[in-house]
């Protein structure tokens, strides 16, 4: 393919600032030159030889260029979208990462000392199990209102609503701590749990809305890291504020409602900071997807219409039920492994709880790892499939190794396990936004969540049977089985990067050809990309 040189030569220079004076080198064609503005000034076009003469006005240099249309694309194209980043998104982040991680800290900080509270409150294990199934239970049916709300009010009004009910949850909580109060403490988790609606299907719209393309999966996967975090602490903290102390029940209210009050003053900080940072979207969106995403306004948004695209695609219908599989599986063995552990090492409740934690940090430390691949490489189906394969081998490695009597192989093999089983996590997430873009991030990751619930409710009630019933093993293996259908559905999904595409295709239009050669510059390399001061290289608050 030949190139085409070309130089321009203008007569009389503009009185405004010159070009190489601003941050951002700009070429001009003569048809850019043209139109109005057609005297006395002359440019040059010297193409394949021949000569044309184009005349411009110089009046219009002494009139202000609004920036954006400083950015104006190559003739016959529409002006690239101006984007920016800001400094705030990272305290969006934060925010919510810290408040998703207490209302996980609540959810799993029964079931990791499943032994203690049936002592303390005189009643069954299957009671203390359903206050984490709960959790599970209200997700389902809150799921698609939360999803409404969230895209109808925005981020805000969702992020406020999450971490005032986390709140008020862990205060009533504080009134629970009596042996006779099991129902007063099931009303504080229910509560919780309904919180949590508002918190689970936030990550990718917090990621999407807030951070670039060269960063959204990374902000994705930190935003899921919180919740992990608090499923990590809730692993770690209630074994060891809450010790046994077996035959004095006033000493263990008393710990239990330390426990309790720390939580509920942490949360009442957190929804206070809420109030403060969280903002529904930047000024400028931070990505051409988002900047070419339609404004319509909230009444005409069609809810309805979003859902049924959603359930209309099909790889989005795999990944519903391979990503239910694979996290209700997750929730199933954070739930049950104090039971496991127990029924193979008896009294090692803060060994549990340790190796519950070595299971979440291996898997946090999985979803970053996952996250900054995904922006390296953009290979979502590809990741997806083999961390899909790799926590199944994770999962028969645990099932046949966790009565071999040795408890650090289990600590062990628990971290395989957890780096890849929670690691896919954010992977379901942000394959979910790009097979799906571009309807909203909320409702798909709030119907993948949906589905994770519904899968672990029914997996958590069947392991735990077999597990009661029959033995640990037996309950795993029915957990393998159904991890395997899931990697089976995964190969089966169709990639369709769509959001990447569109960042993608806008950038690659950004890219225009320019002189390499001219009377009074250096030569140049022949392709520069328009920048200005929109675009996600450019961070202010």
């Amino acid at each position: 393919m030949m190139c085409q040189y070309s130089a321009l030569i203008q007569e009389h220079p503009r009185r405004s600032a010159a070009p190489e004076e601003s941050d951002t080198a700009s070429f001009h064609t003569p048809e850019e030159k043209s139109g109005p503005a057609a005297e006395h000034s002359h440019y040059m076009n010297l193409t394949n030889g021949a000569v044309e003469v184009t005349v411009v006005d110089t009046r219009a240099s002494e009139q202000e260029i609004p920036q954006d249309e400083e950015q104006a694309m190559l003739p016959g194209h529409p002006k690239s979208p101006q984007t920016k980043l800001y400094l705030r998104r990272f305290a969006v982040l934060a925010v919510f990462c810290l408040y998703s991680l207490v209302n996980a800290f609540q959810w799993i900080q029964y079931s990791i000392i499943t032994n203690i509270f049936t002592f303390y409150y005189d009643v069954s294990n299957d009671k203390i199990d359903w206050l984490s199934m709960v959790y599970m239970v209200a997700y389902v049916p809150l799921i698609f209102p939360a999803t409404w709300l969230l895209d109808k009010k925005g981020l805000k009004i969702t992020a406020l609503l999450g971490a005032g009910l986390n709140c008020v949850g862990a205060w009533v909580k504080c009134a629970s701590v009596r042996p006779d109060l099991f129902g007063v403490t099931m009303l504080a988790q229910i509560i919780c749990s309904v919180a949590q609606v508002f918190i689970l299907g936030l990550p990718s719209r917090v990621a999407s809305v807030w951070f670039g393309p060269r960063e959204v999966s990374t902000a994705c996967a930190t935003a899921v890291l919180g919740n992990q975090l608090g499923v990590a602490i809730g692993f770690l903290l209630p074994p060891v504020l809450v010790p046994n102390t077996v035959g004095d029940k006033e000493q263990m209210g008393y710990n239990i409602s330390i426990m309790f009050y720390g939580t509920a003053v942490i949360s009442t900080l957190l929804f206070l900071l809420t109030v403060i940072v969280i903002k529904d979207k930047p000024p400028l969106p931070p990505s051409q997807a988002q900047a070419t995403l339609p404004d319509c306004p909230p009444e005409e948004y069609s809810y309805k219409r979003s859902i049924v695209n959603l359930f209309s695609s099909c790889p989005f219908l795999l990944l519903l039920i391979s990503y239910g599989i694979m996290t209700g599986s997750f929730y199933s063995v954070s739930t049950l492994l104090n039971q496991m552990i127990i029924a193979h090492y008896e009294g090692e409740e803060v060994n549990a709880g340790r190796i519950g934690l070595t299971l979440v940090l291996a898997g946090m430390v999985g979803s970053i790892i996952c996250g900054l691949w995904l922006d390296y490489t953009k290979t979502y189906k590809q990741t997806t499939l083999l961390v899909y394969i790799l926590s199944f081998v994770g999962m028969l490695v645990f099932t046949f190794t966790l009565n071999l009597d040795k408890l650090i192989v289990v600590f062990f093999t628990a971290g395989v396990l957890g780096f890849f089983m929670t690691g896919y996590l954010p992977l379901g997430f942000e394959f979910g936004v790009e097979i799906t873009y571009p309807e909203s991030e909320g409702t798909s990751s709030g119907i993948l969540n949906a589905f994770a619930q519904i899968f672990g409710i029914i997996f958590t009630l069947i392991q735990g049977k077999l597990t009661t019933v029959y033995n640990p093993l037996i309950g795993n293996i029915f957990l393998c089985a159904w991890i395997l259908i899931g990697m089976i559905l995964t190969a089966f999904i169709k990639s369709e990067l769509k959001r990447n595409n569109v960042n993608m295709g806008i950038t690659n239009k950004a890219l225009q050809a320019v002189p390499t050669e001219s009377p009074t510059d250096q030569p140049a390399n022949g392709i520069i990309a328009n920048s200005s001061p929109g675009t996600p290289d450019e961070t202010s608050m």
